[in-house]
């Protein structure tokens, strides 16, 4: 079985999250192969090719990010910094392509594929997430899915996650390939 788990993360959170989804993956299936890639490293072909394509994204005002809100995060980090706030170190590519943008490069999938969907989140009342979208994106591009969309919870906008959250992306990551 071929997995490839594609994320897009601003400040390490949904990268953790990825790798905790590998984790549980390569834990209930040793024999997979799991690719764990940054968006702007998910080629077409790398996606296509995969058994269970797993795809998550930050949640930015209410939903997936797009390009305004990569640089809205960029800045007010930025910005923070200079006013001597904390300073939360940024993922490499953080400010280029998100996932809504690799949507557009992303071909129609053979029949039978599979895909899941996950996002980090607030867990604050009206904070949104963007695994609906990320799951009603697959769907167009004609994916099963292969479980509900899913999020995992930050305890600030920026982190650091809520505690047990990687924990329970390993438990949902192998729950994927049962």
């Amino acid at each position: 079985m071929k997995v490839t788990i594609v994320y897009e993360s601003l400040f390490g959170n949904t990268h953790q999250i990825a790798e905790a989804i590998r984790d549980g993956v390569r834990e209930e299936r040793p024999d997979a192969q799991v690719d764990c890639v940054r968006v702007a490293e998910a080629t077409p072909e790398l996606a296509g090719s995969a058994d269970l394509l797993v795809v998550g994204g930050p949640t930015h005002m209410r939903g997936m990010t797009s390009s305004l809100s990569r640089k809205m995060g960029v800045s007010a980090e930025e910005k923070s910094v200079v006013a001597g706030g904390p300073s939360h170190e940024l993922e490499p590519g953080a400010e280029g392509p998100g996932v809504r943008d690799w949507f557009d490069q992303l071909p129609a999938a053979m029949a039978g594929s599979r895909a899941a969907a996950f996002d980090t989140r607030g867990d604050v009342r009206l904070a949104g997430g963007a695994a609906r979208g990320i799951a009603r994106r697959l769907r167009r591009h004609g994916y099963e899915l292969a479980a509900k969309p899913e999020g995992f919870f930050v305890e600030e906008s920026n982190g650091p996650l809520r505690s047990g959250e990687t924990e329970r992306a390993k438990v949902w990551g192998a729950r994927l390939v049962r």
